[in-house]
């Protein structure tokens, strides 16, 4: 198998999940700066354009990261980062859903929109308008979890999962983009802290992102 890498959130979440895993991948590095996502030959493998990609053994190719992570979770179970049992499964896609659905698309498009808009201008529909909008809606959401968050050391309880990779991945590069965590969400404070301890957190970083000031 051969992982499309790149800096980015998306990418970061990917790895992240591999060093949960213990997973090793080979690797081809490709450059976002460079709009190389959006064309040949990387399109003709993932039409979506998106970062990563995994293309597998039969000559298929992956491109949104929550399938890859399934694929990855069915072939390699432990330690499972989705769920053991179909009850733990559906409380982790739920929240991973409502995690995207309520905080990290906001996130990205508020970053897209405004400091990101001369990197995205001319890859997809800008609304500069509707950036502070979203950044809004994003610590109006973070302000819902923080108290969901009350004597849990994880989104899903007790159990590290997918939910909390996106969240950290989506808040930390936040905090790289002028959208900072609100300090005084303090079991939100606590639960950051406590993810980026672990060693997967730093492993995960590309050393691409220090060139443009963004965590990925």
């Amino acid at each position: 198998m051969l992982l499309y890498d790149s800096f980015g959130p998306n990418p970061r979440a990917m790895r992240m999940f591999l060093a949960e895993k213990g997973i090793k991948l080979e690797t081809k590095n490709v450059d976002l700066m460079k709009a190389e996502n959006r064309r040949p030959p990387y399109t003709d493998r993932n039409p979506g354009g998106q970062l990563p990609a995994l293309e597998l053994d039969n000559g298929s190719c992956l491109g949104e990261t929550v399938a890859i992570w399934e694929y990855l979770e069915e072939k390699n179970p432990a330690p499972a980062l989705i769920g053991t049992s179909a009850e733990e499964r559906a409380e982790t896609r739920m929240w991973q859903r409502r995690i995207e659905l309520r905080i990290s698309e906001h996130l990205y498009n508020g970053f897209r929109f405004a400091e990101g808009a001369q990197l995205f201008k001319d890859r997809m529909r800008i609304l500069p308008e509707a950036a502070p909008g979203l950044k809004q809606t994003v610590q109006d959401n973070l302000k819902w979890l923080d108290t969901l968050l009350a004597g849990k050391d994880y989104i899903a309880s007790k159990r590290f999962t997918v939910a909390d990779i996106i969240l950290y991945c989506a808040l930390d590069f936040g905090g790289s983009v002028g959208q900072k965590r609100d300090p005084s969400l303090k079991n939100l404070d606590a639960w950051f802290k406590r993810v980026e301890s672990r060693p997967s957190a730093k492993a995960s970083l590309h050393p691409g992102a220090a060139q443009t000031g963004m965590r990925g």
